[in-house]
């Protein structure tokens, strides 16, 4: 485990971290442990994913109260496919009781086997009933895709939609994650050229295991660079070798983002404090 940040030196840009509901009680117990590790960085928020279809519900409201329970904030995801407005409204009573004044807001995809979208086709149409709803207080976070939505044909499509969704009264926005800064930046003079003016926060996923990432990259159309591929795969089953790399490449990633002054930084985790951990303390000036 990485030791924590050094006294007398901070981030020079808020950062925050997601988690997604582990599925067990141990899972729970082990991820208070890694909230814990993760708060001497000081981050804006925690947030919680939400599964297919609400498939997670439970397990994301029980986290999302053992983050505010410790004392931070959470921000739980709330997506809108398969969901009607009466059981949207009823989630959102709940995180009001409780005090979560930051969510979230995603489309979301139909879990295996289901044949019904909902009553919201869109991460903007979810939007609108939260803000009607919730008023305008509440931190409205949208996803944003740097190389586009896998299942989007056409980008500029892509920024329309995503122009609607800061219409409808997004407050940020997250990037899915990436390995290209020139992505990043081309989206977000894109975006500035459509008026929106909102912060777009990268998002940041360190390597926790080069072969699972690079799934998740194929499979949500992301671009690893090849000479990071093939670095990879040439070190096999040399761990160490792996996490050097991976760390240098991410944290070199980040350092590029902060001198184009991005507002924030949004860790993806997997669950893990360690390597983000580390890439926070290697910015810290």
């Amino acid at each position: 485990m990485s030791s924590p940040p050094s006294e007398g030196r901070s981030l020079p840009l808020p950062v925050s971290f997601e988690f997604f509901p582990p599925n067990t009680e141990a899972g729970a117990e082990k991820l208070k442990t890694v909230v814990r590790e993760l708060a001497p960085v000081s981050p804006e928020f925690f947030s919680v994913t939400y599964g297919a279809g609400g498939s997670t519900r439970e397990r994301t409201l029980s986290t999302v109260a053992d983050i505010a329970a410790l004392g931070y904030e959470a921000a739980p995801h709330l997506s809108c496919i398969g969901s009607t407005r009466e059981n949207i409204a009823e989630i959102l009573a709940t995180y009001r009781k409780q005090g979560i004044r930051r969510i979230v807001a995603l489309r979301g995809d139909l879990p295996s086997g289901t044949g019904t979208a909902g009553e919201f086709r869109y991460a903007s149409e979810l939007i609108e009933f939260i803000r009607e709803s919730e008023g305008p207080e509440l931190k409205i976070e949208v996803a944003a895709y740097p190389e586009y939505h896998p299942q989007q044909r056409y980008a500029r499509r892509d920024i329309d939609y995503f122009a609607q969704k800061v219409k409808a009264g997004a407050t940020a926005a997250i990037t899915q994650f990436f390995y290209n800064a020139d992505a990043y930046f081309h989206f977000v003079e894109e975006a500035r050229a459509r008026g929106v003016d909102v912060p777009i926060v990268p998002g940041i996923m360190p390597f926790h295991n080069y072969a699972r990432i690079a799934q998740f990259a194929q499979r949500d159309g992301i671009e690893i660079p090849r000479w990071v591929q093939l670095k990879m795969e040439g070190y096999m089953d040399d761990v160490a070798s792996i996490r050097s790399f991976g760390l240098e490449v991410v944290t070199r990633l980040c350092e590029r983002l902060l001198s184009h002054g991005v507002p924030a930084l949004h860790f993806y985790t997997l669950n893990q404090s360690a390597l983000s951990l580390e890439i926070c303390k290697r910015l810290m000036r």
